[in-house]
């Protein structure tokens, strides 16, 4: 059983980490050349793993069912609390209001499509916000079980998209270095929101129990699939382009254009549509099942019916709300996404890390001691900095 449990957690923080935003890397890492880019994921998915684990950690000498608010407020006091708070709802909602409209206005063209009838966008940003908040409210286990049908159908598709692809590539596009330097700094926070999972420890902690052996190498093994899936997509994005022609690809429509043309093959424009479904789709469920749970205990539900209902109304109304009636806001939104994501996991893990140390001597350590812990505190600050530089128009924006 708890074998099952470790599988599907594992397959829950990959499906997590790999949204629909792994298929703007090749875009955002155009100018980097393949050698530089893989650099930076490699060090962007040390840190994210090494964060996890500082946050078994901090869950050890807690309950198995405490969430970020409660592990916050017990370690860094009220203004923890507020801090955690803040950057866990700013950063889920501004992600779930952009699933539904994305996902909503997908669903609503394959409504259209199988009906014959010329259905409203907001019908399926709707439909989609019902679905996803009723299998969320059936619990971790529900989310599970569903996530392996859709996390085992992505990898078969992204399978025969490199089956595809491979022929096509070619070594000397891979030897690209950066066409800017400024580029470098720039991918850092795109890179960086490409390993986000870890809104949804708490859950998988509830779900796995304490065992830190057993989430150990669920953090591991569940971060280290979409490290060897990217390396193997830019690969593929990387080497079937030139560096140019890859630059100036007009978003995902004319990267996904540019590629079936190169292939010869409509079948990429259905491998990458079908994929950017099921990615949204796991990531979604990932995202809001960590949302959902912070917010049943925030309000201290007790698990009935009832207040699954309402915990589930928390959850979703908001960002549905926001969705329909002002989606260009959350838009804007995800471009602070970074520096949310980085308060969330790696500024409070790092505290919460460091605070506890200094009280509690037995148990569970992560390696690396204070100078892992300021490495990290750094590699926060370089992110957000980063991403500073671009809003202010210093460095290059990507895209």
């Amino acid at each position: 059983m708890l074998n099952n449990k470790m599988l599907g957690s594992m397959l829950i923080v990959a499906g997590t980490t790999i949204g629909a935003g792994m298929l703007a890397l090749p875009i955002a890492s155009a100018g980097l050349g393949f050698s530089t880019s893989l650099i930076l994921i490699i060090a962007t998915w040390l840190l994210m793993t090494y964060t996890a684990l500082l946050m078994l950690e901090v869950h050890q000498f807690a309950n198995k069912e405490a969430t970020l608010n409660t592990l916050a407020k017990q370690i860094l006091g009220k203004k923890g609390q507020y801090i955690a708070n803040f950057s866990m709802v700013f950063l889920f909602y501004a992600l779930c209001a952009a699933y539904i409209a994305g996902g909503g206005a997908q669903l609503q063209e394959k409504l259209s499509a199988a009906t014959g009838m010329n259905i409203a966008p907001q019908v399926g940003s709707v439909v989609l916000a019902l679905i996803v908040a009723t299998i969320v409210a059936l619990g971790t286990s529900t989310v599970d079980k569903l996530n392996r049908v859709l996390f085992t159908i992505k990898i078969i598709v992204l399978a025969s998209l490199f089956f595809v692809l491979t022929p096509y590539v070619h070594g000397q596009h891979l030897l690209n270095m950066p066409m800017e330097q400024g580029l470098i700094l720039s991918a850092i926070p795109v890179i960086f929101t490409s390993f986000g999972f870890h809104g949804s420890i708490p859950s998988i902690v509830k779900y796995v129990g304490l065992d830190i052996k057993t989430l150990r190498r669920v953090m591991i093994a569940g971060a280290s699939l979409p490290l060897v899936i990217y390396i193997f997509w830019q690969l593929l994005s990387q080497g079937v382009m030139d560096q140019e022609a890859l630059a100036q690809s007009e978003g995902l429509p004319g990267f996904v254009t540019a590629i079936s043309n190169i292939a010869h093959s409509s079948q990429v424009h259905t491998f990458v549509t079908v994929f950017a479904d099921l990615a949204l789709a796991t990531s979604f469920l990932g995202v809001s099942l960590g949302l959902f749970d912070f917010f049943a205990d925030a309000f201290k539900q007790q698990g009935s019916g009832r207040d699954r209902v309402k915990t589930a109304l928390i959850t979703f109304t908001p960002p549905l709300g926001f969705a329909l009636f002002y989606p260009q806001g959350f838009i804007v939104a995800l471009g602070y996404a970074a520096i949310a994501l980085v308060v969330l996991a790696v500024f409070l893990p790092v505290a919460m890390v460091w605070q506890q140390r200094k009280n509690q001597n037995a148990g569970y350590q992560v390696q690396g001691g204070n100078l892992g812990l300021i490495c990290a505190g750094l590699c926060g600050v370089l992110i957000i900095s980063a991403q500073g530089l671009q809003m202010f128009g210093l460095i290059p924006a990507l895209g």
